[in-house]
């Protein structure tokens, strides 16, 4: 097997990855493209590894849902789930909608809520607490719902609810999820899943609450034949872009126009509640799909994660702009305590899998007392720090309340339910990359070792450091804003669509500076006069922090993505700093 020699000669940086750059192939495109549609080198190579030819270059980045939503009916039992909403919606019922905790539950019950206070109707939200009744529908709250309710839905879970969904006696449910699904479907009116058993496939990477946002479709297609208008599904689209993001859905197909809409309507601030939230985040600018990841996101899921699991949902829907600002503010303090908790759950976890060793195909912590709320984000720090898949379990009781992350290439979800389908755990299931489970602590060990086993049949055990792809060089004074605006046009970036990483070479430190929790920020150069700030999130708590922070007059290859720093009414380029490494100074090629 040929071995790819390692860009810039980086075979081991400060973090221990080896940097992999555009191969003589991709140049040669990028180049290629470059000349056919005159837009700018670094855009063209950020195109070439989307896999995108030129002649489609101009509509890659201008999507619009017109070309890219698909037929709502082309999924399973969205005829009959459309059909009996409106039915409800008509005859005035009683509709009750249950939802998971998280964001895309919350926003799958705020689209829902929206629509039907547009359509001059009220619904009855239910989320389950987190800590004393778990994950998904369960039999007392269905039937009680059921009972005053002639219709429920179900969102963002209930495609493994059979027996809860079976207890709705009396009233009519239907299910908008995305989870695994099994051979067999719960009684329920319509399961619209894309992730069903028996469906296609093409639609995997979507949300719940872009299945909520193409039943609202098929809803107004249905009033239209019939003489009416439904409510503005446009407008709601930022409501769909959050939970997309905030739920790691791949950033591609149809999901890269939702958020690239729905971006456009969060700028907007129409919605008070996601406004509210923007304000007490300081979010001071228009949002990217990394503020709703990492500044939005988190304090939507903090209600359910620590605080009263109905927060997050309620502030998406309220139209009082009073209300959402409480609502913000007791979420934003809610996800303060939620880091507190995070952080000291994380030491002992990773002081926990360290011992147990970082090359298993598993790696995994478990502990007393430890939060419901924060094992799965524990889990995805595992993950990012190993590369491995990781599974973090809070015990209580007897019983294991955990959550897991994986890495590319390995099934998570399906290993998780089939070792719940085996009887080693009490339930489990998810997705690819994100999975659930309960487990009896008696069993721990041998569900662990199960799960283990099929996920080193996969290939997680000869996984080794993740290499750290960048898509070119560039020098610092090419690194503009306007630069940067171009290659946004490319975005929305996150899940599955990576935002374009750069090295930038032979660099000169400035300046360095410890901030905040473990953070480091730098002022660098080429030696030319152009300099340009750098933020490494996290660097002091590793070793590229340290030897930058005293580098001593020493040169480092730089690599990270770029962004647009906005502060006072001011842009100016930033570089977000990823990794590093030692400088060989020789003639490096730039764009």
């Amino acid at each position: 097997m040929t071995t790819i020699a390692a860009y810039l000669g980086v075979d081991a940086s400060l973090t221990g990855r080896r940097w992999i750059g555009p191969g003589a192939e991709e140049d040669r495109q990028s180049e290629a493209m470059a000349q056919l549609t005159s837009l700018r080198p670094a855009l063209c190579r950020t195109l070439v590894r989307r896999g995108v030819p030129p002649e489609e270059a101009a509509g890659f980045l201008a999507p619009t849902l017109r070309d890219l939503l698909p037929d709502p009916r082309s999924l399973r039992d969205m005829d009959v789930a459309a059909a009996r909403f409106l039915a409800a919606v008509k005859a005035k019922e009683r509709i009750a909608i249950f939802a998971d905790y998280d964001v895309d539950g919350g926003s799958s019950a705020a689209l829902l809520l929206v629509w039907l206070r547009q359509m001059g109707l009220r619904a009855t939200l239910y989320i389950p607490d987190r800590i004393d009744e778990g994950y998904g529908p369960n039999d007392a709250a269905m039937a009680a719902l059921a009972r005053e309710h002639d219709l429920i839905v179900c969102v963002d879970c209930g495609t493994l609810s059979h027996g809860p969904i079976a207890a709705a006696r009396g009233a009519d449910v239907i299910v908008l999820d995305h989870h695994l699904g099994t051979d067999t479907l719960p009684p329920a009116v319509a399961v619209v899943n894309p992730n069903r058993q028996d469906e296609d496939g093409k639609l995997a990477h979507l949300c719940a609450a872009s299945v909520v946002f193409l039943l609202l479709v098929e809803v107004n297609r249905l009033m239209k034949s019939d003489g009416a208008s439904g409510p503005d599904l446009m407008a709601m689209l930022d409501l769909v872009a959050l939970a997309t993001v905030a739920d790691v859905a791949p950033l591609v197909g149809v999901n890269r126009a939702l958020v690239r809409q729905g971006l456009v309507v969060m700028a907007r601030r129409d919605r008070v509640g996601i406004t509210a939230l923007a304000d007490v985040a300081g979010l001071d600018q228009a949002p990217t799909s990394h503020h709703l990841g990492f500044l939005l996101g988190p304090r939507v899921n903090a209600g359910g994660r620590i605080g009263a699991a109905d927060l997050g949902a309620r502030l998406l829907a309220t139209d009082d702009p009073h209300e959402a600002q409480a609502l913000a503010e007791r979420l934003d303090l809610l996800n303060t305590e939620r880091r507190d908790i995070e952080a000291r759950v994380r030491e002992v976890a990773l002081e926990q899998a360290t011992a147990r060793g970082l090359d298993a195909p598993l790696v995994w912590a478990a502990g007393a007392g430890w939060h419901p709320g924060v094992v799965g984000i524990v889990a995805a720090r595992l993950k990012e720090a190993t590369n491995r898949p990781a599974i973090v379990i809070g015990l209580d009781d007897g019983i294991g309340k955990g959550s897991g992350r994986s890495v590319s290439g390995i099934d998570l979800g399906a290993v998780i339910q089939r070792v719940a389908a085996e009887g080693l755990l009490l339930k489990g299931g998810g997705h690819k990359m994100a999975a659930g489970l309960t487990v009896a602590e008696d069993r721990l060990e041998a569900a662990i070792d199960r799960i283990a086993t099929l996920l080193d049949r996969q290939g997680a055990g000869a996984l080794g450091p993740a290499d750290l792809r960048l898509d070119g060089v560039l020098m610092p004074g090419a690194a503009t804003v306007d630069l940067i605006r171009q290659i946004e046009q490319a975005g929305p970036f996150g899940a599955g669509a990576p935002a374009p990483r750069f090295a930038f070479p032979d660099s000169q430190i400035l300046f360095a500076k410890p901030v905040g929790t473990g953070h480091l920020k730098i002022t660098f150069g080429d030696g030319l006069g152009t300099r340009i700030d750098a933020i490494a999130f996290g660097a002091m708590d590793g070793p590229m922090g340290p030897a930058l922070a005293g580098h001593g007059g020493a040169r480092f290859h730089l690599a990270g993505k770029l962004e647009i720093n906005t502060w006072q009414g001011r842009t100016s380029p930033q570089l977000r700093l990823e990794d590093a490494a030692a400088a060989d100074v020789g003639a490096v090629e730039t764009f």
